[in-house]
């Protein structure tokens, strides 16, 4: 932080005395034509003042007589010759300087040794000048800008990517998925559908609406539809059953000349035994087993 200090100079040095200034307040000796130095309106020569007033000098620990400048700062005393940077000793008398640990410093030496570095641009950020903190990292204000379109970022929300900040338009601009359906950005979750990102509500049955989001669905034309829906518009029917025949999981169908069984269904139309498997004679509409065909 910059510091200011402050001059004290009690010395006067009058062309007349008067009548109450004729004598050291402390010694009694005469001060006509000589030096003196006030203090709580009681006249004292220089030797008695500096003797029973003088502060010492906080670099040289000599007092700093009265006809000498006195520079303060926190109660502290120093010459004016040695109002200087700890570091560099170049003097600090009318200049900013910065205290750390009760030494003086320079603001450039006190950049160097305990200033923050900008970790953009990996310059100092000088004291006093305005510093932004972001994931345990310093920045210059200037330098912690979005990194596509350059505007400051302040206190503005953010997203991070490879090490780069972005205010979030830009972000969803230039790296966020749109979804399938609305267009609009994922910001989090979704499902991905035919190498395309949809929003989790966004993904439903093209028939009924019903969320498809964890549930088994059937695609027809790029568009998903719920197992029931699917059956019910587009599946074909079972020749014995007349249900729909689905392809979901393990189920087994039979297919022969454009019709559909379930496997439970593919059964002898006269003695019901199964046909899964077997050698099959046709008979109209009607499949049977070796055995009732050859008796017909």
């Amino acid at each position: 932080m910059l510091q200011n200090w402050k001059s004290m100079d009690p010395v006067e040095n009058p062309a007349r005395m008067t009548s109450s200034h004729t004598d050291c307040h402390y010694c009694l000796q005469s001060l006509c034509g000589r030096k003196y130095a006030l203090r709580e309106e009681n006249a004292y020569c220089v030797s008695c003042y500096d003797s029973l007033f003088a502060s010492p000098c906080e670099e040289c620990k000599q007092p700093i007589e009265c006809d000498s400048k006195d520079l303060a700062y926190k109660g502290r005393h120093w010459h004016e010759r040695c109002f200087k940077c700890v570091k560099c000793s170049r003097s600090l008398v009318e200049k900013p300087f910065a205290a750390k640990d009760e030494v003086l410093l320079c603001t450039e030496c006190y950049s160097n040794e305990y200033s923050s570095k900008c970790f953009h641009c990996q310059k100092t950020i000088m004291p006093g000048s305005r510093k932004m903190e972001f994931k345990g990292s310093s920045w210059h204000e200037s330098c912690f800008v979005c990194q596509y379109c350059r505007q400051p970022l302040g206190t503005k929300p953010l997203i991070t990517k490879d090490n780069e900040n972005y205010c979030v338009p830009c972000f969803e601009k230039q790296f966020a998925h749109h979804c399938y359906f609305c267009k609009k950005v994922i910001t989090s979750g979704g499902v991905t559908y035919h190498d395309q990102p949809w929003h989790k509500e966004c993904f439903v049955c093209a028939g009924c609406k019903t969320q498809l989001s964890g549930q088994r669905f059937i695609s027809k034309d790029e568009y998903p539809y719920c197992v029931d829906c699917f059956s019910k518009l587009y599946a074909k029917k079972c020749a014995a059953c007349k249900k729909p025949v689905t392809v979901l999981g393990s189920a087994k169908f039979i297919s022969f000349e454009e019709r559909q069984w379930h496997g439970e269904c593919f059964n002898c139309a006269k003695c019901s035994v199964s046909l899964v498997g077997r050698g099959f004679l046709t008979q109209q509409d009607d499949v049977l087993c070796h055995e009732c065909g050859s008796a017909s």
